[in-house]
């Protein structure tokens, strides 16, 4: 049996540009892609906070040390400069594989700085 994981996060990002007139998917700073484990051309998801929306793409590195996550293409409909959104990438794994198995977690500013990394989220009170 297979489980479908959450591979890796970058949590609360801003968006710097929404480019329609673009061949499509999402330019991630290389920085972030690194610190997340991100390949380029992965398939990424991508969650809206600002405004709900959730869609799917592929990643592309932009330039290191920007800042920039451009979402464009037409997934652009679904994203304005300034939103702020988690980009997640996903990894299928066996059962003997998940004893062991941590995501990488990366949490980011209003500029896309890192501010903290982790493997878990912690449990919260309801």
């Amino acid at each position: 049996m297979q489980s479908t994981m959450l591979k890796a996060k970058l949590h609360r990002g801003c968006v710097t540009h929404s480019e329609l007139d673009y061949e499509g998917s999402c330019a991630i700073d290389e920085n972030l892609l690194d610190a997340a484990g991100i390949r380029e051309y992965e398939q990424i998801h991508i969650y809206n906070v600002t405004n709900g929306e959730r869609f799917v793409t592929y990643a592309i590195r932009a330039l290191r040390g920007s800042g920039t996550i451009s979402v464009n293409g037409a997934a652009a409909h679904k994203a304005n400069p300034g939103d702020r959104v988690i980009i997640c990438a996903y990894c299928v794994l066996e059962q003997r594989e998940l004893a062991n198995y941590a995501p990488k977690l990366v949490y980011l500013d209003e500029r896309n700085t890192i501010i903290r990394q982790a493997h878990s989220i912690p449990l919260q009170a309801v």
